[in-house]
């Protein structure tokens, strides 16, 4: 499948939509979890319409997986927009404790007028959205202190909204992963298939793989050529399959005639990058 055609959007994703539409009103914030890998291209430009009407907190998850430097700058992008965003890994922990502080400050203006009109018992109630994969369920479980919502590491599991309460102060609406019908952008639906935002099942494999490898090159060379002991000399000048085929030869993914086996390689590259063992590696850096 050519790349500008990777698009996946099943039928329970429209209804998500009117699910977010229909319930924005019964919540105070919005918590919208990206991608600390890809923020841009994990930002799903329909949530944004339809939550407009109400303050947002941007988590960007999985940044135990990130490079740290440049979470550090998305996270410095946004404040300058005068937006709030908070790096956190729910692997991790790292910064889930703060959540509950960042609903507050956003939210400061609310709660001094329930104060002043005597509803201090009021609990706040936040809508938590993002796109498939993105981590969300492991979220709701922490924050909830026990296990709540399904957790698997592919996307489209939670296919309904559930109320869950936090031990942070606030009620938490969970909302199934969505994404949009149509990436207009070739580049957003790269990252999202590299990440596992859509299903692998639907992509060819060996294509992203070479995507992936390529775009590995130029962003992170150091890291790829040590992972998988290549020269970057002997490989700057070769075109996204002979790299890949060159990755492969290195792991030893040799079929019969001697030919390189490129949808095993793919699949390696895949895993390794997803699970960071090439290194904590990002794909988008915001414009600064």
């Amino acid at each position: 499948m050519p790349s500008n055609q990777i698009q996946w959007f099943p039928g329970h994703m429209a209804k998500t939509r009117r699910l977010i539409a229909e319930n924005i009103k019964n919540v105070d914030i919005v918590i919208e979890l990206l991608d600390a890998r890809i923020p841009q291209s994990s930002k799903n430009p329909e949530i944004t319409t339809l939550c407009e009407s109400r303050p947002t907190l941007t988590l960007l998850n999985k940044a135990s997986l990130a490079d740290s430097a440049v979470t550090k700058l998305w996270e410095r992008a946004y404040k300058e927009n005068g937006k709030a965003a908070l790096a956190i890994d729910c692997i991790t922990g790292e910064n889930l404790n703060r959540i509950g502080d960042a609903v507050r400050t956003i939210l400061s203006e609310k709660l001094k007028r329930f104060e002043e009109k005597g509803m201090t018992g009021r609990k706040l109630k936040a809508m938590i959205v993002g796109i498939p994969n993105v981590g969300k369920s492991s979220l709701v479980n922490k924050l909830s202190g026990q296990k709540k919502a399904k957790v698997e590491n592919r996307p489209g599991v939670t296919l309904d909204k559930q109320w869950v309460t936090t031990t942070q102060g606030f009620d938490l609406l969970d909302m199934p992963g969505v994404l949009w019908p149509k990436f207009e952008d070739v580049l957003t639906g790269e990252n999202l298939a590299a990440t596992g935002a859509i299903k692998d099942q639907i992509i060819d494999t060996e294509e992203l793989g070479m995507i992936l490898a390529k775009r590995l090159f130029e962003l992170y060379p150091a890291e790829l050529c040590s992972r998988y002991k290549l020269n970057a000399d002997d490989i700057c000048d070769l075109d996204s399959y002979d790299l890949l085929c060159a990755i492969g030869k290195k792991r030893g993914f040799l079929i019969s005639g001697g030919d390189i086996n490129t949808e095993r390689t793919a699949l390696m590259l895949l895993e390794e990058f997803r699970s960071a063992k090439i290194g904590r590696l990002s794909l988008e850096r915001p414009e600064l």
